[in-house]
């Protein structure tokens, strides 16, 4: 699969180490890399095919002391959609609301029938960017878009996707950082003074716990400010029988 990074601070942070840590293990995720960061005034917004490891791009971007209140990344290991810089994350887009919106995925979306249409018209051939054309679809059929619509609205789109498949997000909005895994042990989180950093896995020697399952969070500027309810729809993988398998989430 993949593996995503963001942070998510009331200050900004430098990002570099945690980033080289993350970027190291494009070895093994080598099919594209990805980052969005965010500046008070500007934002930085690139993505390639090529291996992490192999980015003269992104060797020349972390040799900059790189400072930011948000940052989300990602690496690919593809799994459906070949490799091409179209397919490579994040993907983003703005709203009719003038609302950037960007979006991260690790997982495989293998039965998601509201998708299918954008097969057509997406730039790339992943069930990933599929997924970020129908949010942003069902984000410009709103009249409104106030926090708490964009909240209610992100967590229908996950409910609508989430069964049968692994869907582990980082979402931003241009304001709220939203954050939920379905696959136990997939994603982590450490708390520094200043903000949050998430990992699929852990980054350093600090202290790291694993992000809920199966609900959504909600930050802003290193801040939880909502969770939502929990699903049933946990994604479990079993390497003996070389299969997945789901379970409630009241039986983990």
């Amino acid at each position: 699969m993949c593996e995503l990074y963001a942070v998510t601070a009331k200050r900004k942070i430098t990002v570099n180490d945690t980033l080289k840590t993350f970027y190291s293990h494009s070895e093994e995720h080598k099919n594209g890399w990805g980052i969005y960061l965010k500046d008070d005034a500007s934002e930085i917004i690139v993505k390639e095919y090529l291996k992490a490891a192999d980015s003269l791009y992104l060797k020349a971007l972390l040799e900059q002391k790189l400072e930011t209140k948000l940052c989300i990344a990602h690496i690919r290991s593809a799994t459906i959609g070949e490799v091409s810089d179209n397919n490579a994350h994040p993907f983003t887009g703005i709203d009719k609301f003038g609302r950037q919106w960007v979006l991260c995925h690790n997982g495989t979306l293998f039965d998601a029938p509201e998708l299918d249409k954008y097969h057509y018209i997406q730039e790339g051939s992943t069930d990933s960017e599929r997924l970020f054309l129908y949010l942003l679809e069902r984000m410009n059929g709103l009249d409104v878009a106030d926090a708490e619509d964009r909240m209610r609205l992100i967590e229908d789109v996950i409910s609508k996707v989430v069964p049968g498949n692994k869907v582990n997000l980082m979402i931003y909005d241009g304001e709220y950082l939203y954050v939920h895994k379905n696959e136990p042990g997939t994603l982590h989180a450490k708390t520094t003074s200043d903000g949050i950093i998430f990992s699929t896995h852990p980054l350093d020697d600090g202290h790291w716990t694993e992000v809920p399952s199966n609900c959504l969070q909600v930050y802003k500027e290193g801040e939880l400010v909502y969770e939502g309810r929990r699903h049933d729809y946990t994604y479990i993988y079993d390497p003996e029988k070389m299969k997945v398998v789901f379970m409630a989430y009241a039986g983990l």
